[in-house]
C-alpha cells in the first residue's frame, strides 16, 4: 500500500487536472480598474464560476473607449466572447461593426435612466460624471461647469483622454451639450487648469488622491467610496447648475463568439441580484435592480441630466474630438 497510494493520489491529482483543463473558457474584455483586486472583477469571477462550471477569464483593456478600438483594430478574428465596459455613447459606432450579437437577456425588471432599451446590450451599472474635489486642499471649488472653465473658484483638475476613457469622452460630451458650436473655444479657456489628461480614469483618479491635482473627472457616486472604506468626508462630488451627463455602462456578446451560450448565460448573470449586489462597493456605480444599498448612496445628490443621443455621438464624436485636440495645442 505503501507504494501503491503515491501513484493513486499522483493519478487523481492528474485526472483533477485534466477535468479542470477541460473546462469551457469564457474569455470577458473589460476595463483595468473592472478586474483590479479591488474592484468587481475578482467577486464577480467567483460567482459566475460557482454557476457554469466554466473558467472566465478576463483581458483588460486600459478604458472603455479602448475596448472599442481593440475590437476594431481584432474584428472577428477577436478572442472575447463578451465585452463588459462600453457605454450608451459608444453603442451605435459598436453595433456599426457588426461584430455584436442580439441578446436574450430580458431587461424589463431593470431600472436604467432614460427607460433605456436595446436588443444587443445589457446595461449593468450607471451614474453621473462629476467633478470630485479634495476638500482639504481648496475651500472654495468651482460652482458650475462656466466657472470651471473660465477659472473662477479654486483648484486645477485632470482629466481623461475621450480617445481612450469612457469618463474622457462622457466630459467631451458634457462640453459640447453645453457650449455647442462654442467648445472649441472652452477647451480654450479650461486648459490653464487641466494638471494633465490620463489615458483613462484608474491614472486619473490615482494622480488625484495623491494629491498632484485638487480636483478630478469622475462620478457622483465616487464619495461613496470614500465614506464607506475610508471613513472621510474629504472628497466631494460638485453639483454644477448647467446638468451633467449619464454613463450607462453595458455588456454585450460578440458574434463570433466561441461559447456563444456561456457568454449569453454571463449576459444574463449580470441582471441578477447576485451580480448586481457586487456593482456598488466595489465598481461604485449605481445598480440597475433596485436593491437595498448602504445609507451613504441615499445621501448622494442626483443631478440634472444632460443628453446627446448614441447616433448624434456616432456621427460627430471623431469631428468633436479633432475639435478638443486643436484647442489643447494652442
Amino acid at each position: 500500500m505503501r507504494t501503491l497510494l503515491p501513484a493513486l493520489t499522483f493519478a487523481a491529482l492528474t485526472a483533477t487536472a485534466a477535468l479542470a483543463d477541460d473546462k469551457p473558457v469564457l474569455t470577458v474584455y473589460t476595463y483595468d480598474s473592472f478586474t483590479a483586486d479591488w474592484g468587481p472583477g475578482p467577486k464577480v469571477e467567483e460567482a459566475f464560476e460557482a454557476k457554469c462550471e466554466c473558467d472566465l477569464q478576463w483581458v483588460a483593456l486600459g478604458d472603455g473607449v479602448a475596448l472599442l478600438n481593440r475590437l476594431k483594430l481584432e474584428g472577428a478574428d477577436s478572442k472575447a466572447d463578451v465585452v463588459l465596459g462600453l457605454d450608451t455613447n459608444l453603442i451605435v459606432e459598436a453595433e456599426a461593426t457588426g461584430l455584436f450579437a442580439r441578446s436574450n437577456t430580458d431587461l424589463s425588471a431593470l431600472n436604467v435612466p432614460g427607460a433605456f432599451k436595446s436588443d444587443i446590450w445589457v446595461p449593468y451599472d450607471f451614474a453621473h460624471f462629476a467633478v470630485v474635489y479634495d476638500s482639504q486642499a481648496i475651500s472654495s471649488p468651482p460652482q458650475s461647469l462656466a466657472e470651471l472653465v473660465d477659472g473662477k473658484g479654486e483648484g486645477k483638475i485632470v482629466l481623461q483622454d475621450p480617445r481612450t476613457s469612457t469618463p474622457g469622452l462622457g466630459f467631451l460630451l458634457w462640453m459640447k451639450a453645453v457650449y455647442g458650436d462654442k467648445a472649441g473655444e472652452a477647451w480654450g479657456r479650461l486648459q490653464d487648469r487641466i494638471v494633465t489628461i490620463t489615458p483613462g480614469w484608474s491614472e486619473a483618479y490615482g494622480l488625484f488622491t495623491q494629491g498632484e491635482a485638487d480636483m478630478v473627472l469622475s462620478y457622483t457616486t465616487s464619495p461613496a467610496y470614500h465614506l464607506i472604506a475610508e471613513e472621510t468626508d474629504r472628497y466631494k462630488a460638485l453639483t454644477f447648475a448647467e446638468g451633467h451627463t449619464l454613463q450607462i455602462e453595458v455588456s454585450g456578446r460578440l458574434k463570433a463568439a466561441k461559447e456563444p451560450e456561456l457568454a449569453e448565460q454571463f449576459l444574463t448573470f449580470t441582471t441578477s441580484a447576485e451580480f448586481q449586489s457586487i456593482i456598488p462597493t466595489t465598481n461604485w456605480m449605481m445598480p440597475t435592480v433596485n436593491m437595498v444599498l448602504h445609507p451613504v448612496f441615499d445621501m448622494l445628490e442626483t443631478p440634472q441630466t444632460l443628453e446627446i443621443a448614441p447616433e448624434e455621438v456616432a456621427n460627430n464624436r471623431k469631428a468633436w474630438i479633432a475639435e478638443w485636440l486643436a484647442a489643447s495645442s494652442r
